[in-house]
């Protein structure tokens, strides 16, 4: 690993357990000095925007392989799920930086990012044939399903971060509580 993801990554690991420690503190926790962090940010605007495309980056791979692991679209639908909700947890700090569900100014595009999209766009499409053969409830729009999903991924990580929750079982009722609002009966999955 370089150095500059090297720097990242600690950003990510102390920013979410301190949104206002120091770029020294990252470089502590990097194992370098302040002079060599600044050699790869400039400032604490750059390394939270390089922060951010790693989130968007590996969120990506990360979907794509929840939805590669099943041809069952409900089976990649949780796998998603679980990921969305892995991700969050790791770059929780950021996610509250940019607001819960907004979308950040920056868009960034990686070499997967085409990818990514139309894999997203075939699960929901597939979503709405699943409405159609009555395995997901067909009163709810396609945005209320995404804005639910996202919200119960919010959701779960604040219950992670609580701590009031198991976190054996946190997946297994973030799943649920998203299966069973979208009219999903388990006995179906």
């Amino acid at each position: 690993m370089n150095t500059q993801q090297k720097i990242i990554d600690a950003a990510i690991s102390v920013l979410n357990e301190n949104f206002s420690a120091t770029l020294e503190d990252i470089a502590v926790s990097c194992g370098i000095n302040r002079r060599t962090l600044h050699r790869y940010f400039k400032s604490r605007n750059e390394l939270l925007e390089a922060s951010h495309k790693n989130m968007v980056e590996a969120w990506e791979q990360a979907a794509i392989k929840a939805c590669d692991s099943s041809e069952d679209p409900l089976v990649q639908l949780e796998h998603l799920l679980y990921a969305g909700i892995d991700s969050g947890t790791k770059y929780a700090f950021l996610i509250k930086l940019n607001g819960y569900g907004k979308s950040s100014s920056t868009a960034y595009e990686s070499k997967q990012s085409a990818a990514y999209l139309k894999k997203r766009n075939q699960l929901f499409n597939t979503l709405q044939e699943l409405q159609k053969q009555q395995m997901i409830d067909d009163q709810f729009p396609l945005p209320w399903i995404r804005i639910l999903f996202t919200s119960v991924i919010t959701a779960t990580i604040a219950a992670l971060r609580s701590g009031d929750i198991a976190q054996n079982e946190v997946k297994r009722l973030a799943w649920y509580s998203f299966s069973r609002s979208i009219g999903i009966q388990l006995n179906k999955i």
